[in-house]
């Protein structure tokens, strides 16, 4: 009786996208630089977040430094509230943020349409003015900004802060390149029926580009929160500061203690990162629908 050959399993390849192998080696470099990536973009929030925990016996500037707190506390959020009206302060962020999604959204994808679907003269040159207008730096025109929010009446308002910002150049792109990718043939099937070009833009081309609005959405609201330079300028009541304008009175005012500094950082990070977490599955989505065609 003969007995059959056995045969070796052989190892699963590792193939990327394409198809193509991937040896060990450019694996573990792929993962190392991962890592690295990871540790430099998350280790400076998670170091903060640890330094808002800990006490005021615990030595932040120990060698070697301390990662995990060793008596976790709250105290230095409640001292962030007993020092300045950060909730007050947040709730004008909000405001502030809110409206700008609201503008940019609804702003962003009139004119990404407009750009992108409907046929009239100078759209070519509509579309590089909003090229051009990324390049300039916004250092360079916040004298003008700020000339004529007075000129309007708007100086020291919270409507001040959001009007420059309310409709972003790179938004209207997004959603320019985003309604390119769409079939243009149920566009046409729906004009052949009789749509308008509002029923068109709302019924069809709108619901195809969700995961685009989101990507603006969420653009447009760290644009808003984390902005410092515009709203010190335009602001001078303290009733009205925005989150990122108060928080810098907790640095002036306890500039030797770092526990106070990042509860105070945490708090204003803190609805960003819920932001993304609730709108992660369409912005990824939308990256794809609106970076494809140029």
């Amino acid at each position: 009786m003969t007995r059959k050959p056995v045969r070796r399993r052989r190892a699963p390849r590792i193939t990327d996208e394409n198809g193509r192998r991937i040896r060990v080696w450019e694996l573990v470099l792929r993962y190392a630089l991962l890592l690295a990536v990871l540790a430099i973009t998350v280790g400076p929030f998670l170091w903060q977040l640890s330094t808002s925990l800990k006490g005021t016996h615990e030595d932040i500037f120990s060698s070697p430094p301390t990662f995990l707190p060793a008596d976790p506390t709250l105290h230095n959020y409640e001292r962030v509230a007993d020092t300045i009206p950060v909730w007050d302060y947040a709730f004008n962020s909000l405001k502030v943020a809110t409206a700008n999604v609201v503008t940019n959204c609804v702003g962003s994808a009139l004119a990404g349409y407009a750009l992108a679907r409907l046929r009239y003269r100078g759209r070519k040159i509509a579309t590089l003015v909003f090229i051009l207008a990324m390049l300039v730096p916004v250092e360079s025109i916040v004298i003008a900004q700020f000339t004529t929010m007075r000129e309007l009446g708007l100086n020291n308002t919270l409507v001040g802060v959001v009007l420059p910002g309310c409709i972003a150049a790179m938004n209207v792109l997004l959603m320019r390149n985003a309604f390119l990718n769409l079939p243009y043939e149920i566009e046409e099937a729906a004009y052949v029926d009789g749509a308008n070009a509002w029923q068109r833009f709302l019924r069809i081309a709108l619901p195809s580009v969700k995961g685009t609005l989101a990507v603006v959405a969420i653009f447009a609201f760290m644009g808003a929160w984390d902005d410092f330079l515009w709203p010190l300028i335009v602001l001078s009541d303290p009733a009205k500061f925005t989150l990122t304008i108060g928080l810098n009175y907790l640095h002036g005012t306890f500039a030797n203690d770092e526990r106070i500094v990042a509860a105070g950082t945490i708090i204003a990070v803190a609805p960003l990162i819920i932001l993304f977490a609730c709108l992660q599955r369409y912005f990824f989505r939308g990256v794809g629908e609106g970076a494809v065609k140029g």
